[in-house]
This record gives C-alpha cells, structure tokens and sequence, in this order.
C-alpha cells in the first residue's frame, strides 16, 4: 500500500531506528506508519511509546471493553489506521474478534451486551465537541464498573483520541495488518 500521509514518513536510522523496525515488524510484521511520521520529532514518539507501554499495564477494566471503546472512537473519528490495528490487537490479544468486527455498527449489531453499548455510547460521547457525556449514562457504568474501572476506561478514551485525532490528521490510513491475520473484513458502518 502506497503512503498517503500528509508529512512524508523519515528514514528510521542508527541503532535505535534499526530497534524499532525490529520490535515493529516482530509485533505488527511492518512498521506502522505513525512511527515513520513521529520520527521526525523523537520526543513526540518517544512520549508516545511511552503512553503505550503505560496504558498496557492498566488492569482496572476489562480490555475487552476498552478494546470496543478504542474502535468506537476510530470509527466516529474515521482512524481507518485505528480501526485496523484495533481489530489487529483484539485477535491478537485473544480478545473477542467477532465482537470487534462489528464495532464499527454497534448500534444495529445484536452482538453486544448492554454494558459493552454503554461502553461505546461513552466513548463516542467523550469524543464529541463538546463532548456530550451525560449523567445517566455515567451512572450506569459507574454501577456496573465501578470507579476504579471508569477512571480507568474515561482516560484510556481520552488518550485513544489523541492518537486516532492525530493519526487522522497526518493522514495514516489503514495499513491492513488485520487482512494479514486473515481476519474477516470489519463490519461496514450503515449509513443511516
């Protein structure tokens, strides 16, 4: 697949670009093309390899719940990159793929329960300008999550609309790792 960012993607070099391609293509089979982009201010990627080590060391909430939250967001943002690399992690990581395959049409799927809705309608609403989070709905997960799992999946929302905002705007599309897993292509949004 040809690049279509919007800032040309940098040569990773020297010792560490030859680490990261290494560890890249060992977790994904190829360089993600963020990467190529933030090489050209290490301290933005470095951050960012940071946040990603941090957030994979939560345990508060359940990663199937943050999984959907994480496609809800790519799909309303419209991360292409996201949603794929999404689908990729949730077959990776063991995580409920025929669930995640119909994030992005939630709302007519029968597949989920109605916390994992919720959980999806939260997300969504986080990422709304303004968001549009309301009480009631921040209740009905506050009882069934509790506060520790809220925190929890409201920060892991915030900062997945740092990366899909930002993978969005660079202009990364989907590189399709999941097609590489074999992996049935996502449900397609409807239209309505």
């Amino acid at each position: 697949m040809a690049s279509s960012t919007r800032i040309p993607k940098a040569e990773l070099t020297g010792i560490y670009g030859a680490v990261i391609k290494r560890m890249s293509r060992r977790m994904f089979g190829d360089v993600p093309e963020p990467v190529g982009v933030a090489w050209h201010n290490r301290k933005v990627l470095n951050f960012s390899f940071s946040v990603g080590r941090s957030i994979r060391k939560w345990d508060q909430c359940d990663e199937n719940l943050k999984s959907y939250a994480h496609m809800a967001v790519a799909s309303l943002v419209g991360c292409s990159f996201c949603l794929d690399l999404g689908y990729f992690h949730a077959h990776n990581e063991g995580l409920d793929v025929a669930k995640a395959r119909e994030v992005p049409r939630w709302r007519e799927s029968d597949v989920f329960t109605p916390l994992e809705r919720d959980v999806m309608e939260y997300a969504e609403a986080m990422s709304q300008t303004p968001p549009r989070v309301t009480d009631e709905l921040s209740a009905r997960l506050l009882e069934v999550l509790g506060p520790a799992a809220v925190v929890e999946l409201t920060t892991y929302i915030a900062l997945v609309n740092f990366m899909t905002r930002s993978n969005t705007a660079f202009g990364v599309e989907s590189q399709e790792f999941s097609a590489a897993c074999d992996l049935e292509p996502l449900a397609v949004a409807s239209t309505t």
